[in-house]
């Protein structure tokens, strides 16, 4: 069985003279691999740690470490899982090596549950990664979006990942906003915690593609 464990929910805060209080979702996969998906700042170490310890994993035991994009926020441990292929974006590496996996123009398949593809928008290098498993034998898949989605409340106040993405790739972002949340039955923001996809939710950004 797959299973999909959000150890930490992302927050983000404006406070005052335009400074951002922020950290992002964590992530633990445990399928016939394991994964972790951003890992926080470099200050949540010790919170990481004993999170995988709560859920009888060591940090040599993950083989993959997905970061959807490499602000800083979302990359402050991967020193943790040497062990692990890095895939920071579209970059696929492990330690010096850097393997030639074109993310730009095709997904990569990581294990038959789980695998990752590009949705630009916030940066130009943004991935998200779809689990597939099923509950009561249904299907269901799960999307680990990063700051495609920063939250929730943006389906309803697009202005919130208007702000904080790439203005010359809104349109862009709109589109693979449109794209995630139609194959998606649970998305996992970057900034807040994870829910349920309604197909309200999927008129409400159909209506928000900028075209």
């Amino acid at each position: 069985m797959c299973e999909v464990i959000v150890l930490f929910n992302g927050y983000s805060e404006k406070l005052e003279n335009n400074i951002m209080k922020a950290n992002c979702s964590c992530t633990l996969i445990k399928a016939s691999k394991n994964i972790i998906v951003d890992t926080m700042t470099a200050w949540d170490r010790d919170k990481i740690l004993q999170a995988l310890i709560r859920h009888d994993i060591k940090p040599d035991q993950i083989d993959y470490v997905v970061c959807t994009h490499s602000h800083a926020d979302h990359i402050g441990n991967n020193n943790l899982f040497l062990n692990a292929e890095h895939i920071i974006g579209t970059c696929v590496h492990s330690g010096e090596i850097f393997l030639d996996k074109n993310l730009q123009n095709e997904e990569y398949k990581i294990c038959p549950e789980v695998k990752v593809v590009t949705t630009p928008g916030h940066t130009s290098d943004d991935v998200t990664v779809l689990v597939e498993t099923k509950k009561h034998a249904k299907p269901i898949c799960f999307a680990i979006t990063g700051d495609l989605f920063e939250k929730e409340e943006d389906i309803s106040d697009p202005s919130i990942w208007k702000e904080l993405g790439t203005v010359e790739l809104q349109k862009t972002q709109s589109l693979m906003r449109s794209y995630i949340i139609n194959i998606a039955d649970f998305i996992v923001p970057g900034h807040g915690p994870m829910f349920c996809v309604t197909d309200d939710m999927r008129k409400i950004i159909k209506d928000q593609i900028i075209t």
